[in-house]
């Protein structure tokens, strides 16, 4: 209909003697890379409105889930900071652009709230929640034997890292971020490396990040230093996919989503120029199956009784390996760590997944901060899961 349309117009032009613009001359609609990286710097109503619709906005794969479904029962209700509880719990989360908290404990619900018009049947992108998740498939490959062991080196599964700054560093450094290469992770930078992986041309049928990083030099030498790196859980997320033949999303539905009993599909976001999913970012679920995938890590990732990750993975995931800038947090493989053994999965404007194994509890939270991160923002959060904490305490 439109070609149609444009070949009556240039018709009527040419009788009259006038000329039409050319398609070349309309401005050509953004990369999806370039779209990607404006969401860092997207206004606060955006933010609100469409982190529940990432995996329609941009291309993503499905991660089916089963026929049967992991249970939540109703547990006792959960008042946090007491009486006023309801109050405070609406407050904070209005001011934090909370749009859902869920609380597990012994696997049972004591506590549920949405808000933005956000609901149980809707989705919410992970962000950094994603690397987590993709830790875990790289745990459930170690136990299947597609990976071998976690002193492979990464060109073993990803050859054109040969000649690379990353020809050597091993599957453990790149799991807990010590890979030594240089790398810039200020979302409030444009020039940064976060805010550029993404923005390059497509280059021989490469993913972004592997055309990135292959340039990036050495900085310290791997496994001395400690440098937060969403691009190197792109490539995780790459080497895992290289490993197992199967994208993200695939391996998800198959090692966890369906065997353990997700509610709904989830969504992987691909990469523009090989059509791989993104590990650093991109997982789009509901608020309760981030809250099963918690339950899972707190059953020590066994499903039907057997283990589906392997114990070296699950034992390195749950301690510190690496110091960070804060001194009572840490990290692991892909996963905060706390000094009271309790670790997270965290992302940017505020998602996460927190497991508390001395207290069998699970919170799980999606929103929309007013930025990617701040000393505040995070203080925030920490007081809040303090304060559920104080609560399950006190009415156990």
């Amino acid at each position: 209909m439109f070609a149609s349309l444009r070949t009556s117009l240039t018709v009527l032009a040419l009788c009259l003697g006038v000329s039409l613009p050319s398609a070349a001359s309309e401005p050509a609609k953004p990369s999806v890379g370039r779209q990607l990286e404006g969401v860092l710097f997207w206004p606060q109503a955006e933010r609100d409105a469409q982190f529940r619709r990432m995996y329609e906005r941009f291309p993503s794969d499905r991660a089916a889930h089963g026929a049967r479904t992991h249970a939540l029962p109703a547990g006792k209700p959960l008042a946090v900071d007491g009486s006023e509880g309801a109050a405070r719990l609406a407050r904070y989360m209005a001011k934090y652009h909370v749009a859902g908290v869920m609380v597990l404990q012994d696997g049972r619900v004591r506590l549920q709230r949405y808000a933005l018009g956000f609901g149980p049947q809707q989705r919410w992108t992970s962000f950094s929640v994603a690397k987590s998740v993709t830790s875990v498939l790289l745990g459930v490959a170690l136990q299947q034997g597609y990976i071998h062991g976690m002193g492979d080196t990464l060109a073993t599964y990803i050859p054109e890292l040969r000649g690379s700054a990353y020809a050597d560093v091993t599957v453990e450094q790149l799991l807990t971020m010590t890979s030594g290469v240089r790398w810039n992770e200020d979302y409030d930078d444009a020039k940064s490396d976060v805010a550029q992986m993404y923005l390059g041309a497509c280059v021989d049928g490469r993913a972004h990040v592997l055309s990135y990083l292959m340039k990036q030099p050495r900085q310290w030498p791997a496994g001395t230093h400690w440098n937060y790196n969403t691009a190197e859980t792109d490539l995780l997320g790459i080497l895992v996919q290289r490993a197992t033949h199967r994208s993200l999303a695939a391996y998800l539905s198959e090692a966890v989503w369906k065997p353990y009993g997700m509610a709904s599909d989830a969504y992987w976001g691909k990469d523009e120029c090989d059509g791989s999913d993104t590990g650093g970012s991109g997982l789009s679920a509901t608020l309760g199956d981030y809250a099963r995938l918690g339950q899972f890590m707190l059953g020590g990732g066994r499903i039907d009784g057997k283990p589906a990750i392997a114990q070296a993975w699950l034992h390195g995931a749950t301690r510190e390996h690496a110091s960070t800038d804060a001194p009572d947090r840490g990290y692991s493989y892909l996963w905060w760590t706390d000094t009271d053994g309790s670790y997270a999965a965290i992302g940017i404007f505020g998602q996460m997944v927190y497991v508390d194994p001395a207290r069998k509890l699970v919170i799980a939270q999606v929103a929309s901060w007013p930025a990617a991160t701040s000393k505040e923002l995070v203080a925030g959060r920490r007081a809040f899961v303090a304060a559920i904490k104080q609560a399950v305490d006190a009415q156990p």
